[in-house]
This record gives structure tokens, sequence and C-alpha cells, in this order.
């Protein structure tokens, strides 16, 4: 009977998960154990499903603390009591709030108070709920203290941390990361007690043999408590089930919208449609799932009432309901999408939708949702330590050196050349991962549930301001809280703010409707757009491998695109299928080597399953299953949660199936080892078809409005490139890039005509509120007329407006930088501060004489680097004057000639724009690079694992590359043999007059 156990959800405390506790519990054959970790319950409906395996009574509570010194322990008596613990305990943390030393008087619950505790407060009042702890260890104190005579009050309290002295050791490592100190410097009373262990049963009762009653009073605790949440097939949904007054009027609303809005639509609807909708009505209202619809329905209207774009994707859009009420814009019918792959008659979790909504208006829909629903919450995930962010944590608290800590780290090193302190962090380090570190949000998760959230866990508030349930996605499925899916991207936001900058920009201008995807589809400048590869900022299709991609498949079409968005994911990719599809896709004749029964099945992907779907298709066409059993296989062989009896049973039902239907057992062994490998990696097809509208209504701003796109882009955060590749896609577009400037700029990046101004939010350790006065002063009383004026109207530092300077922020007077520089120092007091005050009389300025200052675009190439991050000259002007002039050497080859060389070895210059490295077979890194050339056209290397070892891209610059031109069916790259990266100019201000090396170029 232990009523104090941590699992390691006693963040940065405890020292193992609650099913090695249930194991450990087997082992001391203790007859009952309780949950009850600091300030936490994620593990304690993960413990009571865990439990339900093993023979001791499992309970649930929480240890409330105030950091590590214990006040009481809250144990739940039932399912009431567990809110009522959650509530308390969600109340202290939303506010930050100390725990007082007595417990609240909670009508369902047991308060324990440890013996310590008890006698250091001298508490003497007991209510019928409190009593006191007694440990093993505080037996010594008990034989000789007055609360002796409070027997009825006495209970068993062993604490449970460690399971011997590895964990122990665990314990004061967390808790020397936790208060970051060495682990010499941790104190005594931050730490647990190494007799915080767990005793066999019948050892802890010999302890207590000469105080019997403890023990029994103890049981009697237990007996009083019986919790009961369901889990596997007792579990129910616990989502909110009734969205109007009833079930039925729910069911009538979701009819009404139907058959509403089915003539928008399918304006020339077939009795196939009606059809398709009635089933689908009849599935979703017998499962109970039509509030499910109804919420997210109600989520897409505020969205529309507010004008905020989004996406529904996911298996959701395998539904022709969800199509029709506006859920998701992909017409499932069009694509043959199948309803069994979002929702069927054995499905007993809710289906699945994921809406997509731009990153400026997720917070606003979500406070939506919490203003709506009255039992909200969102869902927490579980940041875990990683091996190597461990040992550098790990390094820190040992007080190694830092080299040494890069060094154990970066992976690479020989494990006999580490000394002892050096293993001990080595080794501790592989423990330690994976533990949980600290809560987190969900990307996207929102549980809307029928109760109140504390009926499941406590909550914690986050800087955002949504109250976060301590479950994470997982965890609440076993209890059957399933999320609603309310997601952010920048993509959405890059297309509207492109919108309104095309109107700014260029108030002539005719835009098309964005909503008319059809004229998108069949527009041929987009689709050469696609077959080129030449997507860069377009939302989920821009990497180079997608480009590549593209390029492989000559991708002209919406069909295509959706395709390559599938084919590209591991399943496809890793099984060698991604070739297989592609070879066939570019040579009809390669397609008859498909199997014909397949190739019937798959013929839209030449007989290679290609997305989720298809292993519906094989399962149900191919094996004869039905469409419900084929999607519990899909999802079960997925890594979803699974019946092993039932999935066993609908294996060997495929099986059978197909030697019935004659099938060689070679075949039947290669389709089934096909689909396990797939499944768990594909797209649902409606997924990539939900991207591929978003990606074609990208692309048409992209032909069309490149300058205002790009823009866009930047002040929505870029995309899968740095600002400096997109910096350069603005200039190979015709636009002209500027730095930031006092009258141009705004916070974010303006374009006026063709020449774009960077944003004065770029600029490294420029102050907001600095940015702030700067546009306020300038939006009230106009533009500046000169740097004086600036001086009169701007109350700022001398600091921050030598930034200003650096930048050239003020090159509209056509005074030198440094010349300005100058001034600023005599016009401006260093030590004053400003006051912000505007002044009644402006001072007369005066003028000083200062001598002639020499200047060159290599010290504002590095002032924009040192303030920016990158520079806007063209960084082949900056290579040293040998490099440079070995780039102009006729020989050195383009990107944009590449075609001519196939097959031969060439030299070319390029600037390192991304490189991803990945492993081989044999566990050996090779390395894609992309770069663009002095032209600003982009090429494509490969460096397989000799190459790779030998140059390594670690950095960005301009690097010499030599290899061999290669083609891939249509895709050009280059094998690397040889690169070197190239050196450049240093900053003149800090190189002798002697070595400049400086270079005059036009």
């Amino acid at each position: 009977m232990y009523l104090n156990n941590h699992t390691y959800y006693s963040l940065r405390y405890g020292t193992f998960p609650e099913k090695e506790l249930c194991d450990l519990a087997e082992e001391n054959k203790a007859t009952a154990v309780a949950v009850t970790d600091i300030n936490n319950t994620s593990a304690c409906l993960s413990f009571l499903k865990t439990a339900q395996k093993y023979d001791f009574k499992a309970l649930i509570g929480i240890d409330f603390r105030n950091g590590v010194q214990q006040q009481y322990v809250g144990l739940a008596r039932n399912n009431n009591g567990f809110k009522q613990l959650n509530d308390h305990l969600s109340a202290h943390l939303h506010v930050e709030k100390e725990f007082a030393a007595a417990a609240p008087p909670l009508e369902d619950c047991w308060f324990i108070y440890p013996l310590e505790q008890v006698i250091r407060c001298q508490k003497w009042h007991f209510r019928e709920d409190e009593f006191i702890g007694v440990s093993v260890e505080s037996l010594r104190k008990l034989k000789f203290s007055k609360y002796l005579q409070l027997k009825h009050k006495l209970v068993l309290l062993q604490t449970v941390t460690f399971r011997n002295k590895r964990d122990y050791n665990a314990h004061r490592l967390l808790r020397a990361i936790d208060k970051n100190i060495l682990l010499s410097q941790l104190p005594e009373n931050e730490q647990g007690a190494p007799s915080h262990k767990m005793l066999p049963q019948n050892t802890l009762f010999e302890a207590f043999a000469d105080y019997p009653f403890i023990p029994q009073n103890t049981q009697r605790l237990i007996d009083g408590c019986e919790l009961n949440f369901g889990f596997d097939s007792a579990r129910q949904n616990r989502n909110l089930q009734i969205f109007s007054s009833s079930k039925e009027e729910d069911a009538e609303i979701l009819k009404e919208l139907c058959y509403k809005n089915l003539p928008r639509r399918y304006p020339h609807a077939t009795p196939e449609t009606y059809a398709r909708v009635e089933k689908e009505l009849q599935a979703i209202i017998s499962l109970g799932f039509v509030s499910y619809f109804l919420i997210n329905h109600d989520i897409i209207s505020y969205a529309k009432s507010k004008n905020y774009p989004f996406i529904g994707r996911g298996s959701g859009a395998n539904s022709v309901v969800a199509y029709i009420i506006g859920i998701t814009n992909v017409d499932p019918i069009e694509l043959n999408l199948y309803f069994e792959r979002f929702i069927n008659a054995h499905r007993h979790s809710p289906p699945d939708f994921d809406i997509d909504f731009s990153w400026k208006d997720r917070q606003d829909v979500t406070d939506y949702i919490f203003r709506r629903y009255e039992h909200t919450a969102l869902l927490a995930t579980y940041v875990t330590f990683k091996r190597r962010a461990v040992i550098r944590e790990l390094g820190k608290v040992f007080g190694l050196p830092k080299a040494e800590i890069d060094k154990l780290s970066s992976g690479y090193f020989d494990p006999k050349s580490l000394d002892e302190m050096e293993q001990l962090v080595f080794r501790y380090s592989g423990l330690i991962a994976g533990f949980p570190n600290y809560l987190s949000v969900h990307s996207g998760g929102i549980a809307i549930l029928q109760e109140p959230i504390h009926q499941y866990a406590g909550t914690f508030l986050p800087p955002k301001g949504f109250a976060t349930i301590q479950l994470d996605m997982n965890i609440a499925e076993d209890v059957g809280i399933f999320k609603f899916d309310i997601l952010a991207q920048r993509g959405l936001s890059k297309i509207t703010d492109a919108i309104e900058i095309i109107k700014e920009n260029q108030p002539e201008a005719e835009i098309e409707d964005m909503e008319n995807i059809s004229a998108f589809k069949n527009d041929p400048n987009i689709n050469h757009l696609l077959r080129t590869g030449d997507c860069m900022g377009v939302f989920y299709v821009e990497s180079p491998a997608m480009r590549g991609l593209f390029q492989k498949l000559q991708t002209d079409d919406y069909l295509g695109l959706v395709a390559a968005s599938s084919i590209i994911r591991p399943g496809v990719s890793n099984g060698g299928m991604k070739e297989e599809y592609i070879k066939r896709h570019r040579d009809p004749e390669r397609r008859k080597q498909a199997h014909p029964v397949l190739a019937k099945i798959l013929d839209e992907t030449y007989g290679i399953m290609v997305y989720q779907e298809d292993v519906l298709k094989i399962a149900h066409y191919f094996a004869g299953l039905s469409l419900e059993e084929a999607d519990i296989l899909r999802r079960g062989m997925s890594g979803k949660k699974r019946n092993e009896v039932d999935f066993r049973r609908l294996e060997d039902k495929f099986r059978n199936n197909c030697r019935e239907k004659g099938y060689s057992e070679s075949l039947i062994e290669e389709v089934w080892t096909q689909i396990m490998s797939f499944a768990g990696y594909a797209f649902p097809k409606g997924h990539s078809a939900s991207y591929a509208v978003e990606s074609y209504q990208s692309l048409y701003l992209k032909y069309y409005f490149p300058l205002e796109f790009m823009v866009a882009c930047l002040n929505n955060g870029g995309g899968f490139y740095d600002v400096e590749t997109y910096i350069q896609e603005i200039r190979k577009c015709g636009g002209r890039v500027h730095a930031p400037c006092i009258n141009k700029s705004d916070h974010h990046t303006v374009i006026c005509g063709k020449d774009i101004y960077l944003g004065l939010g770029y600029i490294k350790e420029l102050e907001i509120k600095v940015v702030q006065r700067i546009l306020e002063d300038r939006n009230f009383f106009g533009s500046f007329r000169s740097f004086d004026d600036f001086i009169d109207r701007v109350p700022i530092s001398i600091e921050q407006l030598s930034i200003l300077l650096k930048i050239d922020a003020f090159r509209f007077t056509g005074v030198d930088k440094h010349h300005l520089l100058w001034k600023a120092y005599f016009k401006l007091n260093k030590g004053k501060t400003a006051t912000g005050q505007a002044l009644l009389f402006k001072p007369p300025h005066r003028d000083f004489d200062l001598p002639e200052l020499s200047h060159s675009f290599l010290i504002d190439a590095y002032d924009q680097m040192e303030l920016l991050g990158f520079s806007l000259h063209d960084h082949f002007k900056l290579l040293k004057p040998e490099c440079f002039h070995n780039l102009m050497r006729p020989g050195v080859v383009k990107a944009k000639d590449l075609q001519q060389y196939l097959g031969q070895q060439i030299e070319i210059y390029g600037h390192l724009i991304t490189a991803k490295r990945t492993p081989t077979v044999n566990r050996q890194y090779m390395c894609f690079g992309t770069f663009y050339d002095r032209d600003g056209d982009i090429f494509d290397v490969v460096q397989f694992p000799r190459a790779a070892e030998r140059f390594p891209l670690h950095s960005k610059g301009i690097y010499l590359c030599k290899g061999k031109v290669m083609e891939e069916l249509g895709y050009i790259y280059i094998t690397i043999d040889w690169m070197e990266r190239q050196e450049t100019i240093g900053d003149p201000r800090y190189v002798s007059p002697s070595k400049k090396g400086l270079l005059k170029v036009e």
C-alpha cells in the first residue's frame, strides 16, 4: 500500500514512467498503489489504464508542493474527487500561487500531511478527510511524538521516487539541471531522500509491526477510493455530444445544411450523388458524430464571418457531407475519395478534420472556441529531453569545459578516449534522454468536452492565455477525448497579404477570384511553373526535393501535383516506389510491368500505392475485405492504436482470401509487405488534394504578381529558405531590394513599384519602441526632411541612432553615413535619457567641419551582415581578387548551360542556399546541396559519402564545385568530386591597409 508514488511526470524530479511503476509494484507484491506526481496529473489516466493488467488496486492523486517542499498529498476517492483535486491544482497553477500549509475541504478527497510537515507546523486539528502520513524513516520520530496519541489519524505514507542508486543519481542530475547549477552546488533540501524507494509489502508491514493500526487505517482509506473512467471496450466518447438542444435536433440541422448547400456544390447532381450523401448522413448519425460535424461547421462559419482564409484537410476531405457544408473544398466524388477512409461502422472515434488558418487568425479562432464552448482546453505535448541536449545540460552540471561539451554533443568521438567524467555524462545522458522535460502546447489540438475539463486532468496557463490540459493527445484518446485540430500556417496569410499588397502597389490590376481554382488548374503559365519546379515561396512545394520531383515527373496539372505531394512521403519514397512511379509516369510501356490485378485497381497511379486510400483499394478489391475491414487494417498498419486480435484476424483473412483468388504466395507476401511498409507514412489523397488547391492559388500569384507575392512571403516569415534566398528570388523577378530606410520602410517590408524596402523590424538590436516612435511620427507629421529634422522629432538614444546610421537608413539625405555618425555624437548627449515630449521650440543646429571620410561598399556589406544577418550586395563581388578573377575565367560553367555538359566534368561557382544530410543504407551519410550562381540561377549538387566526408557543407558562402553533370529524367544535377569554399575580402576596418586587397568591380 503505497500512496505517494512519483513517475517521471514529476518533471525534473521523477525517474521512471508509469508502466515501470506498475512493474515495480508487482515485483514488490504491493496491494494498492497511487500515482501522485508533483503538481501534475499527466500520468494518472495512463496509469489507471496500464494498471488494469496488474493485480493491485490503482489510485490517483496529486503531491502538492511549493518547489520541492511537500505540503500534503491529495487522493481522489472517486471521479468527482479527482475533479476537485484538479480544480484546486489548476487554480494555483494558473496564477502561479503557492499552496497553503492546510488543504482545502474537499468532500470527495483524502488529504495526507507528512509527519515532518505536521510537526513543523504544529498542526493539531484535523478534519475527517485529513490524516498524518508516516514513512518507515519517520517512525523513529513518531515513537517520541505526541501525535502518536492520534491513532485514528495515522496512515502509511512511504514515498516512492527511485528504484535504485542509479535512479537516485539521475534524480540529482535532474534537480541540478532544473536549478541550473553544478551538481556539487545542489542543496540537500532540493533533493529527494535516498530512502524514497519501494520495499516489499511484507517488509513494509514488518516495519510497522508495533503500530498495526497504521496499515489498518491506510487500508480504510484505500477501500474508500473507487474510480472508473472506462478504457478500451468500455471507453466512451467524452467530446461534446449535443450541439443544439438534442441529438435529434442536431441531426435535422446537419440534414438541412446538406440539402440547402448541395445545389451550390453539385448544380448537376446525379442520383449517385444523392445516394452518397444519404449513405454518409446515415453513418454519421448512427455513429453519433453529428455534433463533431456541426462544431467544425460552426468554427468555419465564424472564420468566414471574419473573412479568415482556411483549409479543411486530412481524411475529412473524403466526406461529401463535409464538402457540401463547407468544411473542406475538395470534391471527393471528382477525386474518387473513399468515405470509408474517413468514417465507417467499425470506427469508435470521431472522424478527423484538420483545419488550417493563417498564423495571424488562429489566435482569434481559438478565442472564439473558448468563448463559444464551456468545457474547452488546449491539449498539451510533452517536450522530452533529447540526447544531445541532455549531454549539454549534464556537461554543464558536471562542470565540463565548453570544448568537451561540444565534442560530446556532436557525436563525433572515440568512446575509448573519454575520461571518467565524460563517460558519466555520456552514460547518464542515455538514461535521461526521452524523459519529459516540460509541458508545452500541442500544435493545434483542442478538447471540447461534454463535462468539465478537470474531470480528466489539471490545467495550466501558458503565455497565450488559454487553459491547457496536462494530457497529450495519446493519453487523452485513451479515455475518449478526441481533439479538434485548429492549426496555423503561413501559406494562407501569404495569399491574403499578397492580394492586399497588389491592390496597393497596382491598384489598376485585375486579380482573379481566388476560389476559381479551375481557372488556375487550366492555366498553362501556372502549370509551366510546376513543370520547371519554379515554385520558390509556394507553400508546401518549394523545397529542392519537390523542385527536382516536378522536373522528373514533368508535373503540369492538378492531379499530378496531388500525386507528387504524396509520393515524396517516406512510405512511397523509401520503398523504391517513388522511382518506379516516375518511370511508369514517363514511360507508358513500363506500366505493363505492373501486376494486372494491381494495375486495374490502381489504374490512376499505374499499379503503385501512392495514397492511404490505396491500402483500402488493395484490401477491398485485391483481397476481398469489406471497406470497413480494410480501414481497420489500414489504421493498424499506420501505427494507430490497434486491437492485436482484430488486426491478426484481418491479416489472416487477407491472406486466405488472396489464396482463394489463386494468387501465388510470393505475390501475396510482396503486396502485404508493401502495404505494411507504406501505410504508416502515406498521405490521404484528400490531404494532398487540399494542399494542392492552396499551392495553385500561390502559383497564380507567383506567376502574375511575383514581386508582391515574394514581399508577402518575406512578411510572413518566409518558408523553407532563409530571407537572403527570397531576396535573391525578388531580384531574379526584376525587383530592386533596398536596405531599411527612415522614410520608405515600415516595420515590415514594403513595395513601391519595383522597389522593395526591407522593414525596420529586420534590424537586429533596434528596439521595437524606437520603430514605433519613428512610424508614429512619420504617419502624423510626414516624411523626415533632413537628419536634423529627425533628431528634433524622434526621441532616440545615441546607441539606437548609431544602428540606424550603420544600416544607412538616412541615405535620402545624400550625406555619407560616417559623416552623419560624427554629427550624431556632436548633436546628442550620449548619457541623456530621451523624454519623448515634443519640443515647443526647435533648437538651432550647428554644422561641423569634418575631415574627408573614405567609404567602401565592403563597409556597407559587413554592416548589413552584422545588422540584418545578410548582405544586400552581390556576394560574388565580396570574393578576394584572385578568387573573383578565377570566377570570371573561360571554362567556368553557369547553371543555365548545364544541359550542354551532360556527362562531362565541369567547374561552377555557387552560393550555398541549403544543404541536407541523409543516411545511406550502410549508415554512411550523403549530402544534397542547392546553390545559385552569379546570374541567380539555381543548381543542385549531390555528394556521395566519400565526398560528403571530405568536403562538408557546414556554412553559407561561395563554393567552387567540380564534378560531373548528370541527368535523371530531365532533372539535372552535379555529382561532386571536389569542392572548396572561396575566401572573401575581410572588413577593411579590421584589416591592415597593406592587406586589404580591395577589388574594383563594376
